[in-house]
């Protein structure tokens, strides 16, 4: 089975797309011709040009913004409502062939004002919808309808946050609002510093960048984010657990102290790290004069929820003067929940943390968050641009949050989740997590009841692994039967199931994986989803 994504030249000069999709021919898959693109109209107001220039289009600002939002607004609700009608389900029935294709037809048919309401129920027929009971593959949220809606206020005024005349508004709440997520996670709101980010990844990219900028120039005795890192001395490292996120190991790589600077440290049965490992791990490293430069402490990782031993790996990081980053972009969420923010007690002691409320804080994407404990700790982030953040602009009290982020243009993502907390409160917030922990306990009890699915572990947070277990299969064709059967339910759009592998080598890691951020899904709609994965299983042994 190959893939493929390229451009060929189609006869006749047109472009044509090898659309990413399977193949079992050698040749891989034919391309899917795309009309070309309308010549560009001449520009308004050419000179030399005859009769009277058209009217520019309207804005989504301005006094007459509202105005001229309030068609398109209805143009692309009743989109919405007849892409999901067509599409009937989780997503779309159909191969990626069939549906780029379909893809494909709309783009080049799309034509003036009917361009609108045609991409959008295409964009709506096409897509996976997490609001749906049987799409609960991955950490991919419904976002509340209060959120979109304060998101497209954000959209129409289109503020950025980098500087305070592009935002005025919006650079306090943003304050405002980092203040009250320190306090929540236990840092003194007034010693520590944050930013919104686009999600988890920028989060741990910067926290790991603080780890290097400060444990590593101390121990250099230079500035690094000047200097570059040092090509001689103690070898920097690490420490993550063999669960942590793909990216603790692509920013070691972005930082310049590479990949191999990261040390997988074993988990147990669920995927949470070992303390006794770690604290092994961070001796022998030290013994071989190595730095120990970061511990990445995981709180939900992507595939069991687990949270590492936060307490521990604080006092771990102290011993050994690491600085400690907790990426709680899943399982900040349970600091919401009085019955489940107990399992994040600890991350106070952190240096930084990354928290995700795209995830379980029912936002659009994106709403990314990284704290730091102590605002000094940023000194190296620190930047000023003249055109930007003059200093005697600051000076005079027009404050700047450039230097808190890797970003210059900005989104004001702190708005929507700001009206959020304001509109239901960590309270009603803390019940929809609530809800959705009940269920994934919930299809755990499912899953133990089908006598051809074997979990994994129980729930922690909201989502849990499990497979599909053949008669009579040794562990490479289950493998094999897993992975066909997620396929089938995408093929014939019956639900969105996750797949993952367990850490390790060898044939029978494979596990399929269901993540409940739906609070509107109820314990009979889980069922039926564990049943239609189990009718799928059934229907690939019938086939092989």
């Amino acid at each position: 089975m190959t893939h493929d994504l390229g451009l060929a030249t189609a006869p006749g000069g047109g472009l044509t797309t090898a659309l990413p999709t399977a193949s079992h021919q050698d040749g891989g898959p034919d391309p899917v011709p795309v009309a070309p693109l309308r010549p560009l109209a001449p520009p308004l107001g050419r000179p030399g040009a005859t009769g009277p220039a058209a009217p520019p289009p309207a804005l989504s600002g301005g006094p007459d913004g509202p105005d001229a939002l309030d068609p398109l607004i209805r143009t692309v609700l009743d989109a919405l409502a007849r892409g999901a009608a067509r599409r009937g389900g989780p997503l779309p029935e159909g191969t990626p062939r069939e549906l780029a294709a379909e893809v494909v037809r709309a783009f080049t048919e799309a034509d003036g004002d009917e361009a609108l309401g045609l991409l959008t129920e295409v964009l709506a027929h096409g897509s996976a919808d997490p609001a749906d009971p049987l799409c609960a593959a991955h950490l991919h949220c419904p976002p509340l309808a209060v959120a979109v809606a304060a998101d497209l206020a954000v959209s129409a005024l289109n503020p950025s946050q980098d500087s305070w005349d592009q935002a005025p508004a919006a650079t306090t709440l943003e304050t405002l609002l980092l203040q009250e997520l320190a306090a929540l996670v236990g840092y003194d709101p007034v010693a520590a510093a944050g930013v919104l980010t686009s999600g988890g990844t920028e989060s741990n990219l910067m926290g790991l960048m603080l780890a290097r900028d400060r444990v590593l120039g101390r121990a250099a005795g230079r500035q690094v984010e000047l200097a570059g890192v040092p090509a001689t001395g103690a070898r920097p490292r690490i420490f993550a657990s063999a669960a942590a996120h793909f990216s603790v190991a692509r920013s070691a790589a972005l930082l310049g102290l590479g990949e191999d600077a990261v040390v997988s440290v074993p988990v147990d049965h669920g995927l949470r790290m070992l303390p006794d490992s770690l604290a092994a791990a961070l001796r022998e490293s030290a013994d071989r004069g190595e730095l120990p430069l970061a511990i990445v402490a995981t709180a939900g990782t992507t595939d069991t929820g687990a949270v590492d031993p936060l307490d521990r790996c604080a006092e771990l990081a102290a011993e050994y003067g690491a600085w400690l980053h907790v990426d709680a972009a899943y399982g900040g969420g349970a600091l919401l929940s009085d019955r489940l923010a107990p399992l994040l007690d600890g991350i106070e002691r952190a240096d930084s943390v990354s928290l995700d409320w795209h995830k379980l804080g029912w936002q659009p994407v994106a709403a990314g968050v990284f704290l730091a404990r102590r605002a000094e700790t940023y000194a190296s982030l620190a930047r000023r641009a003249v055109y930007l953040n003059p200093q005697d602009d600051e000076e005079a009290g027009y404050p700047s949050l450039l230097g808190l982020s890797l970003r210059t243009t900005r989104r004001a993502d702190a708005f929507k989740i700001a009206v959020t907390l304001r509109t239901l409160g960590r309270a009603g917030l803390g019940a929809l997590v609530d809800t959705c922990h009940e269920l994934a306990r919930q299809g755990a009890l499912a899953v133990r009841a089908e006598p051809r699915l074997e979990l994994h572990a129980e729930p922690v947070l909201t989502a849990f692994l499990f497979r599909y277990v053949p008669e009579g299969a040794d562990p490479a064709h289950t493998d094999e039967v897993n992975a066909a059967l997620r396929r089938r339910l995408l093929r014939e759009g019956r639900a969105v199931v996750g797949r993952t592998e367990l850490p390790g080598e060898g044939p029978g890691r494979v596990r399929l994986k269901l993540t409940l951020l739906n609070p509107r899904t109820g314990p009979q709609d889980v069922a039926r989803l564990v049943r239609t994965v189990v009718a799928a299983g059934l229907a690939e042994e019938e086939n092989r």
